[in-house]
């Protein structure tokens, strides 16, 4: 593990899906001892956490994105009957 680990809500989505992938390799490769797996280990649980939740955050604002141009287009498809 990197002495300066940059913490995990400072990095963008890109650099923890590549540390995330680092950490996926290095704890496949069998080659650490019990306490740097663990603690690699704990480290991509959280990467994972983080990941999923600025995802699910991202999902949200495209749903509610979607929900006002849908109302946008409601309005004008009334607004063009009334004319």
């Amino acid at each position: 593990m990197e002495e300066t680990e940059k913490p995990i809500e400072g990095l963008t989505f890109r650099e923890a899906m590549a540390e995330l992938e680092r950490t996926v390799s290095a704890l496949e490769g069998n080659t650490l001892e019990l306490e740097e797996s663990l603690a690699r280990y704990e480290r991509g649980v959280a990467l994972v956490r983080a990941l999923r939740g600025r995802l699910d955050g991202a999902q949200q604002r495209i749903e509610v994105l979607m929900g006002e141009l849908d109302a946008s287009q409601d309005d004008e498809a009334h607004d063009a009957t009334l004319s």
